[in-house]
């Protein structure tokens, strides 16, 4: 950090404080959504604004920003939370980030299925998308995490790992049609009676509410294939903060443009 950089870093950071506790002051106030979806985007492209090639590193310090969100949302009185962190197209990834990516993860959910703040607050923890890709280690993790926080039911933390919304969309259409052909009615007969809702019950959220809010770091404004059946709905943030710096002030700026809109659901 150059020296004109650290003089505004130390002159700002009083006025963000403050500004970060008016943010908060005005929070009770605000409609809150109860499902917020967000797109961990940016952990690479932060490694390398620090001077490193080691993008992992910057998966590290996501990571870690998770944490803290987590407790940001939950303290915030949102109920459901849903994050992206691994594509389908991310396999398309060198073999050294993919699993360096796949050991980080399984650590992390190592770590959820011990954390003191996961089981005092109740929050139920489920990994969607298509587990059966991954590493087996991580595959058994991710089932002992899940198994540990089942009866769990005051919050909920969906994990998109292996997941892409065309895919979900592919695999509810087939457990769809393959329970209704059970009867051995023909397919034709099974897509000329389909109603755009009798997917639904097959999604991986089935049995959630569809989100109120998605976030998506890096200043990337797409969602790239993110929750595509479920957000028909849904209000959309986009903030230019690489998700390793992701701040407060970002999260609370989301939540009061949240707060401004007026959701007309197609109406």
């Amino acid at each position: 950090m150059s020296v004109g950089h650290l003089v505004k870093h130390v002159f700002a950071s009083p006025f963000y404080c403050l500004y970060e506790r008016f943010l908060q002051c005005r929070l009770t106030n605000w409609q809150i959504p109860e499902h917020i979806g967000i797109i961990l985007d940016g952990n690479r492209r932060w490694a390398r604004s620090k001077g490193s090639n080691n993008v992992v590193l910057g998966h590290e310090k996501g990571a870690d920003k998770l944490d803290e969100v987590l407790n940001w949302c939950y303290d915030s009185g949102i109920k459901i939370v849903t994050i992206w962190i691994f594509s389908t197209d991310n396999f398309k990834r060198g073999e050294e980030e993919v699993n360096g990516l796949f050991s980080l993860i399984e650590h992390r959910t190592k770590q959820l299925k011990e954390d003191p703040k996961i089981h005092n607050r109740g929050v139920k923890v489920n990994y969607i998308g298509r587990i059966d890709s991954l590493p087996k280690s991580l595959q058994e993790s991710i089932h002992e995490t899940e198994l540990s926080t089942a009866e769990y039911e005051n919050c909920v933390l969906n994990v998109a790992i292996a997941y892409g919304g065309r895919e979900e969309i592919m695999d509810a259409f087939k457990t769809y049609a393959k329970i209704h052909s059970q009867d051995e009615t023909d397919l034709a007969s099974i897509i000329g009676s389909m109603k755009a809702d009798d997917l639904t019950p097959y999604m991986y959220t089935a049995e959630l509410k569809e989100p109120d809010l998605i976030i998506r770091t890096s200043g990337e404004i797409r969602m790239s294939g993110f929750m595509l059946w479920q957000a028909a709905y849904s209000e959309y943030y986009f903030c230019d903060t690489f998700w390793p710096a992701f701040r407060k002030i970002d999260f609370f700026r989301a939540l009061r443009s949240y707060h401004g809109r007026k959701r007309r659901y197609g109406k």
